[in-house]
């Protein structure tokens, strides 16, 4: 589950993140590259939290 909401989440946040830039950049609004800043998003959030961050018990 929690892998599903990092997703979500990234895709949500990157969205919002390349609208707010292009907006004041006056360049067109472009998903695909959204999408492709979400993805590299989730895999360093994944690899973040379970491999470098992990605590050790």
């Amino acid at each position: 589950m929690r892998y599903i909401m990092t997703i979500i989440w990234s895709v949500v946040i990157s969205l919002a993140i390349a609208f707010v830039l292009t907006s004041m950049g006056g360049e067109p609004f472009v998903a695909t590259d959204a999408l492709l800043l979400a993805a590299l998003l989730t895999v360093a959030i994944i690899i973040l939290g379970d491999g470098i961050l992990r605590e050790k018990k």
